[in-house]
């Protein structure tokens, strides 16, 4: 049996999070978020990744996903998960933060991982879609998530999320596919 919160539906819609270990915030700069934003934009162009909504956060990242038809779900969030965990490392790298890398490699050798760094919690806490109302709610706590840390006073302030896309307004990722009706299994 899968484990509890897995994308264990290659078709369905989820609600996922991934998490930076130890919650450390490692998005703090411009540059910083753009390594997840162009991601984001490689991974829907290239890797069949339809994003509804999403919110990067210092620490983390909440996104409503699926996969478009032949395409694996949970195989595109790892190999997403891989790749900005690279582009992360090498970002910190050459600041030369030796105390992060430190603890990336403490996390990587205590979790028995065949690289050198882990930068995300395993796992995406990932849960299933089941209706309008339950997806809503998750858009609207993704849309929030800035507010209730604090970080702005309007979820319009906050330019790392989907919110601007659901107002009709310019964003820094402009591939979402908003919700009319949410991505629902039929």
């Amino acid at each position: 049996m899968p484990p509890k919160n897995t994308l264990k539906k290659d078709h369905s819609s989820y609600f996922i999070t991934m998490t930076v270990v130890d919650w450390i915030k490692v998005f703090k700069t411009a540059e910083d978020f753009e390594i997840i934003l162009d991601s984001m934009k490689f991974y829907t162009k290239n890797r069949g990744l339809n994003i509804y909504a999403y919110v990067i956060m210092p620490n983390h990242i909440h996104m409503i996903v699926n996969a478009d038809e032949g395409c694996v779900l949970h195989s595109v969030i790892r190999d997403f998960k891989r790749y900005t965990s690279t582009k992360i490392r090498e970002k910190i790298e050459l600041q030369g933060e030796e105390k992060l890398l430190s603890v990336f490699g403490e996390k990587a050798i205590k979790h028995f991982k065949k690289h050198n760094y882990k930068v995300w919690q395993d796992g995406n806490h990932a849960i299933e879609l089941f209706t309008q109302n339950f997806t809503w709610t998750k858009v609207n706590y993704i849309h929030q998530n800035p507010v209730r840390a604090g970080l702005v006073q309007n979820p319009s302030d906050w330019v790392y999320s989907s919110f601007s896309n659901y107002q009709d307004q310019s964003s820094m990722f402009e591939d979402v596919h908003c919700l009319i009706c949410p991505v629902l299994p039929n």
